[in-house]
């Protein structure tokens, strides 16, 4: 039982993420609760104090909130007149909406990136097709449809290459915005946490392997990346981590071009790219979003080992993935596996390994094999 002392934090949302959180809670001696949609999510299945209840009914939320010493998220779904609500109330919501509205709405985060001066592509809403039109005509096809609000692992985001395309996806209903399409040389994420008294700190800059948009490898530290655009990076992220007023971790998308950096994408909460810290990094993103929230000192971000692997194990085949889990710890007992508790179905995010070592090869090696045995089918 945690001390009567101990903060207690609430997590709205329980999925592999707030299932992960909670391995961070118990070893800092919190208390972390969870506001679950089911019974059967993700870490409602690990976690004792679940609260089963509608992230979207804001009486739901007052009620999940009362105790808790901070409120934050494992996704950016709730609405954000009501995380002002609980603000207003005197809870202490991490991050507050006036900074989640930046990762939940795609036009508004454009919308400031452009007038902090972040690098971003060349972009513009989109109300017909006409817009469209008129985007391609100056920055030539393909372009890229985005949805405003929704979108995530790839959902929501559509490369067209012509009008016809383009009035397809318009077809959908939705709002949407168009960019510029980049013709990046490699995907990076960056990393970083804040608290509210305005500590920051940065995890090395990654780099992500995308398959049919869904991250399925991740590097750390990027390879041959040199310092200088290193350093960038890191400072891109951190400034817009507190011009955004961003309490907790903002994971940081960005296409590494010809020319330099370019911004993709904003999460506010821990990160499929950030995974690789449970075990290689000195402070893993879970306790550094715990410490954050509360306010609390952060934690050393080095890594714990020169080169650091994480690949998603996605749902193969053949469901029953434990029948394989005993020959990959033999053949390798340095892996990691991370199990999210979720049913297997093929595509499905399940889980995911961690490999570490001096050899980039041979620790990519490590973490490909194993979550290719794991997928199976036997043979």
């Amino acid at each position: 039982m945690n001390s009567p002392n101990a903060p207690v934090v609430g997590m709205v949302g329980a999925g592999q993420l707030a299932r992960m959180t909670q391995q961070a809670a118990i070893a800092l001696g919190i208390e972390l609760r969870v506001l679950a949609g089911s019974p059967d999510e993700s870490a409602a299945r690990v976690i004792p104090a679940t609260t089963v209840g509608d992230y979207r009914s804001l009486d739901d939320l007052r009620a999940f909130a009362e105790g808790c010493s901070a409120v934050t998220f494992d996704h950016e779904h709730v609405p954000t007149d009501h995380i002002r609500a609980l603000a207003s109330a005197g809870i202490a919501v991490h991050p507050g909406a006036e900074a989640l509205v930046h990762a939940q709405d795609k036009a508004v985060m454009r919308d400031r990136l452009t007038a902090i001066g972040a690098p971003c592509p060349a972009w513009a809403r989109v109300t017909g097709l006409q817009d469209v039109a008129e985007f391609a005509a100056e920055h030539s096809w393909p372009v890229v449809l985005k949805a405003v609000r929704g979108g995530y692992d790839g959902r929501g985001v559509w490369v067209v290459r012509s009008a016809a395309e383009a009035a397809e996806v318009l077809g959908h209903g939705m709002e949407l915005l168009v960019e510029a399409f980049v013709p990046f040389e490699r995907e990076l994420a960056v990393l970083v946490a804040r608290s509210p008294h305005g500590q920051g700190v940065s995890y090395p800059v990654v780099e992500t392997v995308q398959e049919d948009g869904i991250c399925v490898e991740v590097i750390a530290p990027a390879p041959e990346l040199d310092g200088e655009h290193a350093a960038e990076a890191q400072r891109v992220a951190l400034s817009i981590a507190a011009e955004l007023g961003v309490t907790g971790l903002l994971a940081v998308e960005m296409f590494q071009t010809k020319t330099g950096l370019i911004v993709n994408e904003l999460a506010m909460r821990p990160h499929n790219s950030g995974h690789w810290t449970i075990e290689g990094s000195r402070t893993s993103q879970f306790e550094q979003h715990l410490r954050a929230v509360l306010d609390l000192p952060l934690g050393s971000p080095a890594l714990t080992a020169p080169v650091v692997v994480m690949a998603n194990l996605l749902g193969g085949p053949d469901p029953d993935v434990f029948r394989r889990y005993e020959h990959v710890l033999a053949h390798d007992p340095g892996i990691k596996i991370h199990f999210y508790g979720k049913e297997v179905r093929p595509g499905r995010k399940i889980g995911h390994v961690t490999a570490l070592g001096t050899d980039l090869d041979e620790v990519r090696a490590r973490a490909r094999h194993a979550v290719t045995c794991l997928r199976g089918p036997l043979g």
